[in-house]
């Protein structure tokens, strides 16, 4: 576990006083210390430092610089992000030069002057701060549709249809599970819209009593009803000029849907207890987790409403159905909540992961919000574990049977993970699958993964 907040410095050392030295020298980070290749590749996994300072001359060969150079491939496969700065003794510098050309930060000479190390290493870590941050920056563009985070084909086509019907007025209804994300793919609407200047205003249908929604939706004349003192203007008119999202549409009543209609057919309301029909000019947006056309057919939601507010229908996938995704809007989620809360967990353990793409998550984003929540803030480790998801076996999703199912599955979740650990290199994330650049090419247009 990290020591408070200093950052995570790795030192691969075999010299048990060289390590004692060291560890006394660098007081100011968390020094992880490891002494041969296994040791170092379980705590670089653990731990994920920024910097790592590797001496070359490890056992089982001490004399044999190779042994250093291919763990410093091995290591900078697994952590391409990290800053290794090589340790070579006096008469290697053509050693350290081939260390910097495979990817090292960084070669310091032996004997070790603490002082001037701590030097390098602390332009080592302010680097890797600034490509840290530049990466985020990135990421947020390239991965963040409004506030919405994704990469899998199911959602990016989801939003690729909001780019396209955005910018006209026609009625969007969307159609998802509870927790997909309805209000802000609703935001997002409004937001590509010209009408973007002026407000969007949202009511849950689901949330408000019966009679009390038509009062809320249009508004009431001082007088109408018991309490009401004065004149208030409804939801519809404080969003003239710009967008009315209805949520949970379903949900309401039979009689109050007659007057709804009346408005998007007309344009204009008129408040609960007045006369005066007032135009209103508004885009509307609604939303439901049921399935309207059941509702009609049931005769409990009026046919001609269903058709003026579905002009254009969006059906938003469920977490699970969302390839690639959970990891990633896991990932946005710690960094929110670590600043929320003025933690320092710097990841998610391998069985965090494989437990979060096997979950069903039937409360879908919102549920993995709340566990990654509970997580940050009840976590002793440095590292959120499944264990701390609250996630148990018995809550996993069976693999299905079909081999060529189960393959295609299981290369598909592979490459995109590879994708997003990479930030995008297709070269890295091929070094990281073991593939070559054509052939990951080749499986990404198999199964539609965008880089």
């Amino acid at each position: 576990m990290a020591q408070s907040n200093k950052p995570d410095l790795l030192i691969i050392e075999d010299d048990k006083g060289l390590q004692k030295q060291l560890k006394w020298s660098f007081d100011q980070y968390n020094v992880i210390l490891a002494e041969d290749r296994d040791s170092a590749l379980v705590e670089l996994r653990r731990y994920q430092p920024q910097v790592i300072t590797l001496d070359l001359g490890l056992p089982p060969d001490p004399a044999n610089a190779s042994v250093g150079l291919e763990l410093l491939e091995e290591v900078l496969s697994l952590s391409p992000t990290s800053k290794v700065i090589v340790v070579t003794g006096n008469d290697q510098r053509e050693i350290a030069m081939q260390a910097v050309n495979a990817g090292a930060y960084d070669y310091y000479q032996k004997p070790i002057q603490p002082e001037e190390l701590t030097l390098i290493i602390k332009r080592a870590f302010e680097l890797a701060k600034l490509e840290d941050e530049n990466r985020r920056h990135f990421l947020q563009q390239k991965e963040s549709f409004h506030g919405i985070i994704a990469t899998s084909p199911e959602m990016m086509a989801v939003c690729q249809k909001i780019e396209k019907v955005a910018p006209t007025d026609v009625s969007v209804l969307l159609l998802g599970d509870s927790g997909t994300g309805k209000e802000l793919l609703a935001r997002a609407v409004h937001d590509i819209s010209p009408r973007r200047s002026k407000s969007m205003v949202a009511i849950n249908c689901a949330a408000i009593p019966d009679n009390l929604l038509e009062s809320e939706l249009f508004g009431y004349e001082a007088g109408a009803f018991t309490g009401a003192n004065k004149t208030t203007i409804g939801k519809i008119e404080y969003a003239n000029g710009g967008t009315l999202f209805l949520d949970e549409i379903g949900d309401m009543p039979m009689a109050l849907q007659a007057k709804l209609l009346r408005f998007l057919q007309e344009r204009v309301v008129e408040r609960v207890g007045g006369r005066e029909s007032i135009l209103v000019d508004v885009r509307i947006v609604a939303a439901t987790h049921q399935s309207l056309e059941d509702l009609v057919n049931e005769g409990k939601f009026r046919e001609d409403l269903y058709y003026r507010l579905s002009e254009v229908v969006l059906e938003i996938p469920a977490l699970a159905k969302r390839n690639g995704d959970v990891v990633l809007i896991a990932r946005a989620l710690l960094e929110k909540f670590n600043r929320q809360y003025s933690r320092n967990i710097r990841g998610f353990s391998k069985d965090a992961v494989q437990a979060m793409e096997a979950y069903a998550w039937p409360g879908n984003v919102r549920e993995l919000e709340n566990k990654i929540k509970s997580a940050v803030v009840m976590s002793d480790s440095n590292q959120i574990t499944a264990k701390d998801l609250q996630i148990d076996e018995a809550q996993l999703r069976e693999m299905p049977l079909n081999l060529r199912q189960v393959r295609e599955a299981a290369e598909t979740r592979a490459i995109q993970r590879a994708i997003v650990l990479s930030d995008g290199n297709i070269s890295q994330a091929a070094k990281l699958l073991g593939l070559t650049r054509p052939t990951l090419y080749s499986l990404m247009d198999k199964y539609s993964i965008s880089s």
